[in-house]
């Protein structure tokens, strides 16, 4: 193999490994998004579960 064969091999892992990182930025940020959702929702349940608490206290 020839050093610019080399060096063109070495630049293509190089560029695999750039998009490696990439993907697992891209994952850490859907999981972030995801945890995100979860606490939106636990915290809508929370707001419904005292709205009906005091809706039954009133009546």
């Amino acid at each position: 193999m020839t050093e610019e064969e080399e060096e063109r091999l070495t630049e293509r892992e190089g560029d695999g490994e750039r998009e490696r990182e990439r993907e697992r930025k891209r994952e850490k940020e859907r999981e972030r998004e995801r945890e995100r959702e979860r606490d939106l929702e636990e915290e809508r349940y929370v707001r419904g579960q005292k709205w009906l608490e005091e809706r039954r206290d009133t009546e």
